[in-house]
């Protein structure tokens, strides 16, 4: 997966793995239990730019957009919040998001960390935990 801390040319943090999702989804072949189009970060980039999820999911389901296609169908909706200053805002967010402690715990749990404050609750960071984790169950081991 592509770690929710990465942005693509228009410089929004998570947009790149929303992209990726949806469109995994769109296939049959994201994870079974994981959303396309979750309630975290996903829901925060939508909202952020201005986009409505049915709108962003029917695109990408129907037109199967590369990643720059999906930018430029962005670029184009009315009402898109791409100036610098909301964009700016939305980085922060996600930046400074940290999942609730009970999650918080069970990542690092299942993940294999100690609670000894090594591996805090910021959510980019432990999302590419579980998702390296899973991974690795998935692919490799």
């Amino acid at each position: 997966m592509i770690p929710c801390n990465v942005a693509g040319p228009l410089g929004v943090l998570h947009l790149p793995r929303l992209w990726l999702k949806v469109s995994l989804e769109a296939r049959g072949k994201l994870a079974a239990g994981y959303p396309g189009i979750g309630g975290g970060y996903d829901s925060m980039v939508i909202a952020g730019l201005g986009l409505s999820a049915d709108a962003v999911r029917a695109y990408v389901t129907a037109s199967k957009p590369t990643y720059g296609q999906f930018e430029a169908w962005i670029k184009a909706q009315p009402g898109a919040k791409l100036d610098r200053n909301s964009i700016h805002r939305l980085n922060t967010a996600i930046l400074n998001y940290h999942h609730a402690e009970d999650l918080s715990k069970g990542i690092r749990a299942a993940t294999g960390y100690k609670e000894d404050g090594s591996v805090t609750s910021s959510a980019c960071e432990l999302n590419a935990l579980d998702d390296w984790q899973a991974f690795h169950a998935a692919e490799l081991a």
